[in-house]
């Protein structure tokens, strides 16, 4: 008896089976090699058979019962959708509706409240796909199908869309864009904390076209101020936070042209201590930029692509240690010494963990590197004890990294850390006085599809074969990128590959050695005081503003008068009649703005 299987020869799983009797194709989960380990199987026609049992009497009853078994289930069992019972009822979904409905009624109350503090948490390059890719992760981690479960962001009140080009660009870069939500002004690609009169690589066009951050305008109203990121500290993100640079990739004077030098442009690494005085949190990674030039890194010393980069001599680390050591000023780069730090005792801290970027969350070592929630727990703590509020800025910025390389694994990883960081964000704080934000600065050409069945693993093969090379292909794929391999001419046969290894790169219509960025709108989800005013689809930009207004500082520090904590009567008895009545609303200066409902 002989049956054609398409079996992934990693998880020995049969993906798919067609009974000498059928013409269609079922989908089965089966471990052949865990129940039937003497099966011989052998390739034929890009298809793996069930040839032949040499067995024992005992095991050639126990090969007899499962063909037996998987006829019954290729004949009909298999027919039947493997979802839970209670999704065959429409009651199922009309009273899940219901509740949802419930819930939406409830935020017809909004929250008017002046937002003490502020969180704007950064997947970069975290895409819509990237987004419904991660929730399946997600659930899946948890031994769920994955389609169903929430991710902490889907729980936020209000979605909306930003426009991500940037003004040169119709495809955005990071560093245009970060200068978008982070300064609320578009910019020029590759630029960071200057207006698009600046432009790229021309240190003499820096001067006169700055543009500051919500991180400075927080610090001049009295906050405290954070930056956690994944990557390096003077990354493209981060540092539209705090620096003005024509070209993001001037990390340290290492990287600059003598020009620009001598022209009086700042490296990266020096503005993040020069320009914002006592920045109250910094974590991430980026020691090598911070150090002398060959000065052997305390993790790695005998690697010399880790060692120090600057040629200006300099030490900013120790310059900042023996500034703020006398002010309750930390400094760490392991993750033993993080979370050894009482963070009632810290009022500032500078952790590097890594000499570049951090490593990637499923490569991470757990015992001497701190995870993104962690750094996030230790930074809000810190930040939380400034009776005037906080401001942080978190980046997931190594989604953007496992999609460039085309590994859609580690980028979807990175996204269910970030999640993971944003739950833990929301315990502690409340969304009474915290506004959080969590949006991407760009999408990615990364996006799955196939037709793949329900709780199929999101790195799982789609349920059919290409009717034009008849081989299967990974329901992820890329639009470019270096997943584009061919073998003697063809598209190489991924199930004779480990596809769902960490770092397989998935395949790509177009070669390229590095993926590139999607330029689709991305999602913002807001939740906490004003979150109703990201709305509608909108301009980056628009992103800090409505943050701003929300805690009334920048150049919002005026509008908002009236709070919940604070109400003002107004009688407006000759428009109104003789009744007295009540409303509450913002005041603009002397310009009043009354809403009657």
């Amino acid at each position: 008896m002989s049956f054609p299987l398409l079996i992934d020869q990693y998880s020995h799983t049969v993906l798919e089976a067609v009974p000498p009797s059928s013409g269609s194709s079922h989908r089965v989960t089966f471990n052949w090699l865990a129940h039937c380990p003497w099966v011989d199987l052998a390739e034929r026609s890009e298809l793996l058979y069930l040839r032949s049992c040499k067995t024992t009497a005992d095991q050639h009853l126990r090969v007899t019962m499962l063909l037996i078994i998987c006829s019954s289930l290729f004949l009909g069992t298999l027919e039947t959708p493997q979802f839970p019972e209670q999704e065959k009822e429409p009651k199922f979904w009309n009273d899940w509706a219901q509740r949802t409905l419930k819930q939406a009624l409830s935020l017809q109350s909004l929250n008017f409240n002046k937002a003490k503090n502020l969180i704007l948490f950064l997947g970069d390059g975290m895409g819509v796909p990237t987004v419904t890719a991660a929730r399946i992760l997600k659930g899946q981690l948890k031994g769920k199908s994955g389609e169903e479960t929430q991710l902490e962001m889907d729980k936020f009140p209000f979605v909306s869309l930003a426009k991500t080009y940037n003004t040169n660009a119709q495809v955005a870069d990071s560093a245009g864009t970060a200068t978008a939500y982070l300064c609320g002004v578009k910019a020029n690609e590759g630029t960071v904390g200057v207006s698009a009169a600046a432009v790229r690589s021309q240190c003499n066009t820096t001067q006169g076209n700055e543009v500051t951050s919500i991180l400075r305008w927080a610090k001049e109203a009295g906050k405290s101020v954070g930056i956690v990121t994944t990557t390096r500290v003077n990354h493209a993100t981060p540092s539209a936070a705090y620096a003005h640079s024509v070209d993001r990739d001037w990390y340290s004077d290492n990287e600059m042209p003598e020009e620009a030098l001598q022209s009086g442009c700042k490296d990266i690494a020096r503005q993040l201590f020069e320009n914002i005085p006592n920045i109250d949190v910094i974590m991430g990674g980026g020691r090598k930029y911070m150090f002398p030039k060959n000065k052997s890194d305390v993790e790695y010393p005998n690697i010399l692509k880790h060692s120090g980069t600057r040629k200006d001599g300099r030490n900013l680390i120790q310059e900042w240690i023996d500034k703020m050591t006398q002010k309750k000023g930390h400094y760490v780069w392991n993750k033993k010494q993080l979370l050894s730090l009482n963070p009632n005792n810290v009022d500032y801290l500078l952790g590097l963990f890594e000499p570049g970027d951090l490593t990637y969350d499923l490569e991470r070592n757990i015992e001497t590197d701190p995870s993104l929630t962690e750094m996030v727990e230790v930074a809000i703590k810190i930040l939380k004890k400034n009776p005037n509020g906080f401001y942080l800025l978190v980046e997931g910025g190594r989604i953007d990294h496992g999609h460039h390389e085309g590994k859609a694994k580690q980028a979807l990883y990175e996204a269910v850390e970030m999640d993971r960081a944003i739950g833990q964000a929301g315990l502690l704080t409340s969304i009474h006085d915290t506004m959080t934000i969590v949006t991407a600065d760009h999408s990615h050409m990364f996006n799955f599809g196939g037709y793949t069945h329900r709780g199929t693993t999101i790195f799982g093969l789609a349920p059919m074969t290409s009717d034009i090379d008849q081989k299967p292909f990974t329901s992820i794929l890329y639009g470019n990128g270096p997943g584009y391999k061919t073998i003697n001419g063809a598209r190489e046969n991924v199930s004779t590959i480990d596809y769902q290894a960490n770092n397989y790169q998935a395949q790509a219509a177009v070669p390229l050695s590095m993926e590139t960025h999607g330029g689709e709108d991305v999602a913002v989800f807001a939740k906490g005081p004003l979150a109703h005013l990201l709305h509608g689809v909108q301009e980056q930009n628009y992103i800090p503003h409505v943050m701003a207004y929300a805690a009334c500082i920048g150049q919002n520090k005026e509008h908002y008068l009236l709070s919940r904590d604070k109400k003002i009567k107004y009688v407006f008895t000759k428009f109104l009649g003789p009744q007295e009545q009540l409303y509450r609303f913002p005041v603009q200066g002397v310009s009043f703005e009354l809403s009657v409902k």
